[in-house]
């Protein structure tokens, strides 16, 4: 159930990340940084976290050997 809720995230991420509504935006975050850089800040943060969420939540347990001494068969 968790891995379909990473699925939905990274689905809203991608129309997120489609900003048109911003595209004549010319206004300025305190002053400095235009609206639309700061839009890809909070997204790329936003992005970070759904990946961490997809680490947590949707990876394969057991698939690796932490000690690094992994043999083939």
């Amino acid at each position: 159930m968790k891995c379909w809720i990473v699925v939905a995230l990274l689905v809203l991420l991608i129309v997120l990340h489609q900003d048109y509504w911003n595209w004549y935006r010319t206004d300025l975050v305190a002053g400095a940084v235009p609206w639309t850089l700061m839009w890809h800040m909070g997204l790329s943060l936003a992005a970070a976290v759904v990946w961490w969420l997809a680490t947590r939540w949707c990876w394969p347990q057991g698939d690796s050997d932490p000690s690094g001494t992994e043999q083939s068969p």
